[in-house]
Parts: C-alpha cells; sequence; structure tokens
C-alpha cells in the first residue's frame, strides 16, 4: 500500500487482502517492482556496481473483470535498472523491451511516452488539473468524481466515454516539467531517435501505480484498444526505494503480462518454433547392452545431442518403428554382440543406411553428420 499508493485502483479495488488463522493481515501480491525493490535494500546491493540489472517471473494476483488476455491470477515478467539516473538507460530498457517483442515476431508495435514530473514540478501540474477538472465534475463518471479528490494524476487515464474527451482537452504534464525533467525528457527522447525507435508522446500516459517518476511509456500492437492489448510497460521510479526504506535511489524498469502477450502472439498468427526434435534414438537389445544404452546417452546429453532412449525391454523391431516416428535423424542399436566388439550399429533413417562404428566415435560421428 505504500508503495502502489492507498488510492491507486489496485489497492483500492483489486487487492486480494486476507487474515490468516493467527490473525495477520496477508495480501496476494499484486505487482513485482516493489518486492524487487526491498530485495535491492535488504541485500545491501547499493555497495555493487550500479545500475543492478535485475528480472523476474512472477504470479501476480488482481480482484477485477476478467477481459482479454488479463486474469485474476496471471503471470509476469519484468525487469528492473536499479542506482543511476541516466536517461541513456530508459532508452536502453525501452530498447530491450521493443526488441523483446519484435524478436518475438510481433508487428506494428506503437510505443507511446510520456514524462510526469517529479517531486519538485508536479505538485503544480496536480494543481492545474484540479482546476481544469473542476469544470466538468458533473460529467465525469463516479471513478473520476472521486480521483479528483483523492488521485488527480489517474483521471487522464480513465476510458469512459464521457472522461476520454475531457482528459484529451486537460493541461499537458510536459508543459509543466521542471529543468531538470525536461531536461531528462529530452535526452530521452534524442537516444530513442539514435536508436530508430519510433514513438509518440502521448500526455494521457500516466500508469496506474503512484511510485512512477518522470518516464513512463506503453506498447501496443498499432490500432487496438491499448487498454485490452497492451504487452508492455514501464516507467522510473526514482523515489519508490527511499520510500521502502532505502536510500535514495533512481531506477526504471517494465513488465510484460505472459498471458495478453500469447493472446497478442495468437491474434497475429505468429508462428512459435517448437522443441528442436531429438537427433539420436538409442535401442538396445540385453541387460548389458541396456546399461551401456544408459550410459552413453547421458554421455551424448551432456555432449548436447538430443537423445531418445528406448525402455521397457521390447523388440528391435518394434524399437525401430518408434524411432521411425520420434523425429529423430539416426538410431544407435547397440546388441550383446556390439557390447563384446566395442561397437554400435549406426543407422540413418532418412536413407535407411547403416554401418558399424566405434563406441568412442558416436559423439563425435553425430556432431560431424
Amino acid at each position: 500500500m505504500r508503495s502502489i499508493g492507498e488510492e491507486t485502483d489496485i489497492v483500492a479495488k483489486e487487492m486480494y487482502t486476507l487474515e490468516d488463522k493467527s490473525g495477520d493481515s496477508l495480501t496476494l501480491r499484486p505487482e513485482g517492482t516493489a518486492s524487487v525493490c526491498r530485495a535491492y535494500i535488504e541485500h545491501g546491493m547499493h555497495t555493487l556496481s550500479q545500475p543492478v540489472k535485475l528480472y523476474y517471473y512472477a504470479s501476480i494476483f488482481r480482484y477485477e473483470r476478467p477481459q482479454a488476455g488479463r486474469y485474476r491470477e496471471h503471470h509476469q515478467f519484468g525487469v528492473e535498472a536499479l542506482g543511476e539516473a541516466d536517461p541513456a538507460l530508459d532508452a536502453e530498457v525501452i530498447d530491450m523491451a521493443w526488441q523483446f517483442y519484435v524478436n518475438l515476431g510481433l508487428s506494428g508495435l506503437v510505443l507511446n511516452l510520456n514524462s510526469i514530473g517529479c517531486n519538485i514540478c508536479r505538485p503544480a501540474y496536480l494543481n492545474s488539473l484540479k482546476e481544469y477538472y473542476s469544470g466538468y465534475q458533473e460529467s465525469l463518471c463516479p471513478d473520476c468524481r472521486r480521483r479528483l479528490v483523492k488521485n488527480t494524476l489517474r483521471l487522464l487515464d480513465c476510458k469512459k466515454t464521457a472522461c476520454v474527451p475531457i482528459a484529451e482537452r486537460a493541461p499537458r504534464s510536459t508543459d509543466s516539467l521542471c529543468g531538470e525533467c525536461a531536461g531528462h525528457f529530452e535526452q530521452l527522447k534524442k537516444y530513442l531517435g539514435i536508436l530508430a525507435l519510433p514513438y509518440t508522446v502521448n500526455h494521457r500516459l500516466v500508469r496506474g501505480l503512484d511510485y512512477y517518476t518522470k518516464t513512463v511509456f506503453e506498447i501496443a500492437p498499432e490500432g487496438e484498444d491499448v487498454a485490452q492489448a497492451t504487452v508492455g510497460a514501464g516507467g522510473r521510479y526514482d523515489n519508490l526505494i527511499e520510500q521502502l526504506g532505502g536510500k535514495p535511489t533512481p531506477a526504471i524498469g517494465f513488465a510484460t503480462g505472459i498471458e495478453r502477450l500469447v493472446l497478442n502472439l495468437k491474434k497475429q498468427k505468429v508462428h512459435i518454433p517448437g522443441t528442436a526434435p531429438a537427433k539420436v534414438f538409442m535401442a538396445c537389445l540385453g541387460q548389458s547392452a541396456k546399461d551401456e544404452a544408459v550410459r552413453l546417452a547421458s554421455e551424448m546429453r551432456r555432449s548436447g545431442i538430443n537423445v531418445i532412449l528406448a525402455f521397457g525391454g521390447r523388440s528391435l523391431k518394434s524399437q525401430l518403428k518408434q524411432a521411425n516416428s520420434s523425429g529423430a535423424r539416426y538410431a544407435v542399436i547397440i546388441g550383446e554382440d556390439e557390447i563384446k566388439s566395442g561397437s554400435v550399429l549406426f543407422r540413418d533413417l532418412d536413407k535407411a543406411e547403416q554401418r558399424n562404428i566405434h563406441l568412442d566415435e558416436v559423439i563425435t560421428t553425430v556432431k560431424r553428420l
């Protein structure tokens, strides 16, 4: 509650809080950044070379209306870079997020960008926002009437039909930035230009967590409803570690919801590569041959060769039938005669050709082929 903000939707509407049998209050984790910041403080990571770059993959729980790609329990992959205020780090994190989605095969992406200032310049902007919205109180939805008093910045994020036109005409945070925040934003935009990352400055982008400062960004497929399609988002949170009891520490990060990501990959019909098929099928006849097959299969796997080992003592014909349907290119056949001669029968399943090779040559033969 201290890190996310008591008046955010997550805390006010979505956070699962319950009491256990001993009367302790428990809350299911609603996001990941605060946990990473606590770990940074607890383990003295400020003594490491900065910035400290971390990632996490975790289950996240929020009580909200299930919708496309968003569930009450979902999974989140997140990246955090802590201990550096340089806008070049902002650009690096945004570029990493962008390249992550592009490399997965998503296309038509849009990068929305904004700066919401800091503790120095934001109070004056919030006052101007309150003054502007005060003239529209009767037209606002119930949530926005509450936000006008409790969490003014979130007024800009409302997706209700009646509130969107009002938000579009609202004062812009980028017009109220102090010198430091304005300089940081200009440098960030310069770096994004150097990286050839296309972006749109969206003055309504504020994000749903109170800890953000300066840079905020979202990445979504073009033309989609951003509320439903955003694949990743993040920003700078320069005050959060201090707020949690650490030393003043600038930081930036982003997170992506895995279910939302999968939904967009399906929507764009992106082909997901399958697991690489096994290269070798290991067949054996007799117990001593089985012992050797177990040893050789393990040795091959340690050498980076995918192997399927036959089990169950079936006939050689049955094992080779399985080999042909397994997708393996080669079969290594070990019987009692091969054990005596220290060799194996090496079979090319595609060409239906086979030959004897020494046991010690199996791994080098497969790698060479």
